[in-house]
């Protein structure tokens, strides 16, 4: 069978709500019925908004050490103070963009997001994302008795590329990656550092589907993907390098201390 990924339109919602009950009247008003093996993947814009992780920027007063962030890269001084929050780690930037880590995933800005949020107010990214893929996947278990993984999405910048791509900030009930160590190449060649991003790659397939702007498509189904469900729970540690390990960020440390 071959992978296909439907999108699912659901109307916008203004106030917190439950994305479980959110996702079983989308699914009605589509007319789509999950499967044994589905992968379910859903914005984190919409699960940061089901959570009220929504910031009103007149409500921000910047900090020293907010407004040095603001004047050094040109930014609004709240949304600096927010990234200041928001961030585990600030590597540098460039006008209008702080290039951050929290819980190791780098993103400009903290992955703070304008779009999909009304004038005056940001997104941030969605709290305890891996609690929260493990809790729908258990509740679709126990509704339908079916098997499926849950990835969270988010797009992102990658380097040197244009345009953004899916990236999965979390997942539950998926073998997020696979490890070819020991596959050979065409040429019979043994593999020794290769792991496939099964999520990501997943995540970007239905990312392109799910659309970026004003879709208002906020679930996709990918079904026949011929990734591994599991049951087990997954650690955060097994989809993220920490920023001392990425080849990228060791590079261009290296050669800026050069």
């Amino acid at each position: 069978m071959s992978l296909t990924v439907s999108s699912l339109f659901s109307e916008r919602k203004e106030d917190e709500f439950d994305v479980f009950e959110a996702l079983l009247d989308t699914l009605n008003k589509n007319e789509q019925k999950l499967q044994e093996g589905d992968i379910i993947v859903i914005s984190t814009k919409y699960i940061s908004n089901s959570q009220g992780r929504l910031i009103d920027l007149n409500n921000v007063k910047a900090s020293r050490e907010g407004s040095d962030i603001s004047k050094r890269f040109q930014i609004k001084a709240e949304i600096a103070e927010i990234i200041l929050r928001e961030s585990d780690k600030i590597f540098g930037g460039i006008s209008g963009f702080v290039i951050t880590s929290a819980d190791n995933i780098m993103a400009p800005n903290a992955g703070i997001d304008k779009s999909n949020a009304k004038k005056g107010k940001v997104v941030l990214y969605p709290k305890n994302p891996y609690l929260i893929a493990e809790q729908i996947r258990r509740k679709v278990f126990l509704k339908f008795l079916i098997h499926v993984g849950i990835i969270l999405v988010d797009s992102r910048l990658m380097p040197s590329r244009v345009g953004t791509s899916g990236v999965a900030v979390s997942c539950a009930g998926i073998e997020p990656v696979l490890d070819m160590r020991s596959e050979k190449d065409l040429d019979g060649n043994p593999l020794k550092v290769t792991f496939q991003a099964v999520v990501d790659n997943i995540a970007t397939i239905a990312n392109h589907k799910m659309g970026e702007a004003a879709e208002s498509k906020p679930f996709a189904i990918v079904r026949d993907s011929g990734a591994k469900l599991t049951d087990r729970k997954i650690s955060p540690t097994e989809m993220t390098v920490s920023p001392d390990q990425c080849v990228y960020v060791r590079g261009l440390t290296n050669t800026m201390n050069h």
